[in-house]
């Protein structure tokens, strides 16, 4: 009689599946967070006075620690330490700390405070990083948006190494199994986190007819109390399958800094990490503006007060018709021929539904808000694609193919439907859904390749390597936007000064030209890397056109 092979946690695919569901939540609340603030920068610039400059400026300071202080590295030295439970639960905290600092330094109370008026006549000046042009502050920034981004430097700790830790955990749950498809799935419903920001966040700072961006910001730091208790739920399924494997959180051979000269020494992981920086760096930095470049090319007529399209029920039927869509399509890649069939109809279905409500309530940040829908439901395909057929580089060309395709809409075609009622807006509606799907491309296909390229003992610290690239690049890309929209925009800033114009007005007036085409010639960059990571996995043999399944 063959004896029967023990069972643990991670054999069982409702159990790996829930702790990835507890990972991908927590993930999904700080989704939102990260640009509770995207689709409100016109309020943030007529309630608080942030002009571009200011906006990206407070919203680089997110990866500042983690790329000048290197605390990303320090993260990933933690995680291969400490292990996957204690990172989780750390990076919860961290985040909630920042979260709530941020929420204080854009509300009423700290408008008028004697801690406003500190922050007023200090931090104008940091040596050194003043003159290495990297400060996170300058002279004449608002208070609150220094305060602020103190706040979000924080926040940007915990999220960067939740990061880290949730790719971490996912290697633990589903190594040999279906872990592409597991981490475009976890990707894929984090990135819910966005419509759901671009939805809700205008909605809680115009509760009220009384405009309070401090609303949205509470909104945020709420979801991510929620995301505290996942990570403690997740913290007691991975302790008992240790207690299963016999494993130990700390390591038996313990983490070196040699160990960091062996990744760096990997041209793979070079190629990787170069990729990564540039995908997200056309892409986050990106969303953060997304609401403003629609509201600045595009002619909205808001729908009359009292109506439908104007209530609050209107946004919570909206979101709940997304969900359904997300759902339904997610759900198709798990199903039979004929259910299959009739999930895509519906979800098919309901996203025009939702993009007609889009458009019925005219507003830029609804308009947005379908950016991750297509993505949910092509991310799960291209994981299981990756995970049995590989091709893995080859997907994240075509991902950067597409890249390009998006941004030079926005930079040369919207612009040409302002003014057009319909067209504007359905020229919106298929790039930006197109640009969510080549984003899907990155993570089932990009994250899944890093155990191939590095050894299991280090894979905290390779990703944390990664993300420390990929944060310079969500440093830089958010300032850099912001000042080039500053200064290809001179006539909007001196009418600012003339008085000429309002700060609501102005706040709709920029030329996103010249910040679309940045964006584009990263995706140039990115599929030239493509093309030589592809050459590089032929001659070296990593596998990265090979399938995950084993």
């Amino acid at each position: 009689m063959v004896e029967k092979t023990k069972q643990i946690l991670s054999d069982s695919p409702a159990m790996r599946w829930t702790a990835l569901v507890l990972l991908a939540f927590a993930m999904f609340c700080s989704y939102i967070f990260m640009d509770i603030l995207s689709p409100i920068k016109d309020l943030m610039q007529s309630t608080r006075g942030w002009d571009s400059t200011a906006f990206g400026t407070m919203q680089g300071a997110e990866t500042f620690l983690n790329v000048f202080i290197f605390f990303l590295i320090f993260a990933g030295i933690i995680l291969d330490k400490m292990g996957v439970r204690f990172t989780a639960i750390l990076s919860g905290f961290v985040m909630l700390v920042g979260a709530t600092i941020n929420w204080y330094a854009v509300t009423d109370m700290f408008a008028g405070s004697a801690l406003e008026h500190w922050f007023t006549i200090h931090l104008n000046y940091i040596p050194l990083f003043d003159e290495l042009g990297v400060s996170p502050f300058y002279e004449g920034m608002p208070a609150s948006a220094k305060f602020s981004a103190i706040g979000f430097m924080i926040f940007g700790c915990g999220v960067e190494m939740a990061g880290i830790t949730v790719s971490r955990g996912i290697v633990k749950w589903f190594k040999g199994k279906e872990m592409a498809l597991a981490m475009g799935s976890e990707m894929a419903l984090a990135r819910l986190g966005v419509a759901t920001c671009m939805i809700f966040s205008p909605v809680f700072a115009k509760w009220s007819g009384h405009i309070d961006v401090s609303r949205s910001v509470a909104f945020g730091v709420i979801l991510l109390i929620i995301a505290l208790i996942m990570f403690i739920v997740y913290f007691f399924m991975d302790r008992r399958l240790d207690a299963q494997t016999g494993a130990v959180e700390e390591k038996d051979d313990l983490f070196q800094i040699k160990d960091i000269g062996t990744i760096l020494r990997s041209r793979g992981f070079w190629l990787v990490a170069l990729l990564c920086v540039l995908y997200y760096s056309a892409i986050f930095p990106f969303q953060k503006y997304a609401v403003n470049m629609l509201q600045c090319n595009l002619t909205f007529t808001p729908p009359a007060a009292g109506s439908f399209w104007a209530s609050n029920l209107c946004t919570i039927i909206q979101y709940l018709v997304m969900l359904v869509v997300a759902a339904a399509a997610f759900a198709s890649n798990f199903s039979k021929r004929t259910v299959k069939t009739a999930l895509l109809t519906v979800s098919v279905a309901l996203l025009v539904v939702f993009c007609y409500m889009g458009y019925m309530r005219q507003s830029a940040e609804t308009v947005f808000a379908v950016f991750p829908l297509l993505a949910v439901g092509i991310t799960p395909i291209i994981g299981k694609y990756v995970d049995n057929k590989g091709k893995a580089a080859s997907m994240l060309m075509i991902g950067s193919l597409l890249l390009i395709a998006c941004h030079l809409t926005f930079a040369f075609i919207l612009p040409m439907f302002k003014g057009s009622a319909v067209g504007g807006i359905l020229i919106a509606y298929i790039t930006i859904l197109v640009l969510g799907s080549s984003f899907s491309l990155v993570p089932a296909s990009l994250w899944p390749s890093v155990p191939k390229l590095v050894d299991n003992k280090v894979i905290g610290s390779a990703y944390a390597l990664i993300f420390w690239i990929q944060n310079i690049g969500l440093w830089l890309f958010p300032l850099l936007i912001g000042k080039i929209l500053d200064a290809s925009n001179p006539a909007v800033a001196q009418a600012l000064r003339d008085k000429t114009m309002t700060p609501e007005v102005a706040a709709v007036s920029y030329d996103y030209l010249y910040p679309m085409l940045m964006l584009a010639f990263l995706g140039v960059a990115a599929l030239v890397l493509g093309f030589i990571l592809k050459a590089e996995d032929r001659r070296k043999g990593y596998g990265l056109e090979l399938p995950n399944k084993k």
